[in-house]
């Protein structure tokens, strides 16, 4: 018998873009290098997995004949689908075999799937200790680009590899570090979800920030001591946690640098994107910064190419005039992920970390007292780099 379904070859093939990153080039089981398809009540649910991470998408049917399910070869059906134009698609697969012919205007393609019953299954045991809440898509998403900018690479401290989840009484904060650089995006934790700590690993973390659009949608995340599952419009996302602890984070946050720098984000971002072509790499590159009472002057060299640029600009600052020094790429990505209209710099000194928040901080409002009130609050951590100035 042939089974019979048909769908948009757009929306199919946007699918299996974002489910082909799942897939890893060195799989320990060959069933892996498939996607799993499955039909059922009109609906197209396609499966990418390497094992650890999980991804489920959903697209509907304009017509199906029967509920089946097969695995395919995923590069096979990518290189097939992706370079058709919009059109209507037909897939016919025989049962016994698994002979997939996809039909499309003026041709067709023959490809060879497989039994699916060896296809895993991840998901959180039943019965097994969780907690589910829900976030707005664009928080998310923003808190997640944030986030991935501070991961670190170092797999010595893999637990640092990864985004953490802390989950207190009164908030949800979003944090990764990589040791010199932390950044956390914080938010009330209205729905009393029991406190926690879970750290998703960066390959799922840059899943999810990948499917994840500006568009108000709430974000089902459900925790297991284990694993991750994370549900949206469209797609479900299944991912093993990292173990471990997550350093204390909040104890390296320092709570009284004595001087503020505050500068207009998108006239100092223009700044940096200038005064950083002079040099190749922005991440060996030193941004040399001079601060006084109602200017800074930054300055890059390129001393192999006997290259330099300066430039200065208006600022508020209450402290004493001071040099300091950030990695290039390190500044301008703390610029970019805020976008706020001014940005405030918390300094102690030249080698003491510095503490940079938007200024306001997003969706400031104030209650019925006057006091302001930050329902999110976003705060990055920089150590500054030697200037020998």
């Amino acid at each position: 018998m042939n089974v019979t379904f048909s769908l948009s070859s757009l929306e199919l093939s946007s699918r299996l873009q974002i489910l082909s990153k799942v897939i890893s080039g060195k799989n320990g089981m060959s069933i892996l290098d498939c996607f799993l398809v499955e039909i059922a009540s009109n609906t197209l649910k396609i499966t990418a997995s390497d094992g650890d991470n999980t991804l489920i998408a959903s697209v509907g049917l304009t017509d199906s004949s029967s509920d089946f399910k097969f695995a395919i070869n995923a590069k096979n059906l990518l290189d097939a689908i992706k370079s058709l134009p919009e059109q209507p698609i037909s897939f016919e697969v025989d049962s016994e075999n698994f002979k997939t012919i996809i039909h499309y205007q003026n041709g067709y393609i023959s490809l060879i799937g497989q039994d699916a019953d060896e296809y895993p299954k991840n998901s959180i045991a039943e019965g097994e200790q969780s907690v589910q809440f829900k976030v707005n898509s664009e928080l998310l998403l923003e808190s997640l680009n944030r986030a991935l900018s501070s991961v670190s690479t170092d797999t010595t401290h893999m637990i640092m590899t990864g985004v953490l989840f802390d989950i207190t009484d009164t908030d949800i904060s979003i944090v990764a570090s990589d040791g010199r650089k932390l950044v956390y995006t914080r938010f009330p934790n209205t729905d009393g979800i029991a406190a926690g700590n879970y750290v998703l690993p960066s390959k799922p973390a840059l899943l999810l920030k990948s499917i994840l659009g500006k568009d108000n949608d709430e974000v089902t995340i459900q925790f297991s001591e284990r694993r991750a599952i994370i549900g949206m419009n469209g797609y479900a996302l299944s991912s093993l946690l990292l173990e471990g602890l997550f350093p204390p984070y909040n104890k390296v946050v320092p709570e009284n640098n004595p001087y503020h720098l505050t500068l207009n984000r998108e006239a100092f971002t223009s700044l940096l994107n200038r005064v950083l072509c002079v040099v190749s790499d922005t991440k060996l590159a030193l941004v040399r910064i001079h601060i006084e009472s109602d200017k800074i002057v930054t300055r890059v060299q390129n001393l192999d190419y006997s290259l330099s640029a300066e430039e200065s600009m208006n600022c508020d600052y209450d402290g004493m005039p001071m040099n300091i020094g950030f990695k290039g790429n390190v500044l301008q990505e703390f610029m970019r992920n805020t976008d706020s209209e001014n940005i405030e710099l918390q300094i102690a000194d030249q080698s003491r970390a510095v503490v940079i928040v938007p200024s306001p901080q997003p969706n400031t409002v104030k209650d019925e007292n006057g006091e302001i009130l930050h329902p999110e609050q976003i705060t990055m951590l920089l150590m500054p780099s030697a200037t020998n100035d």
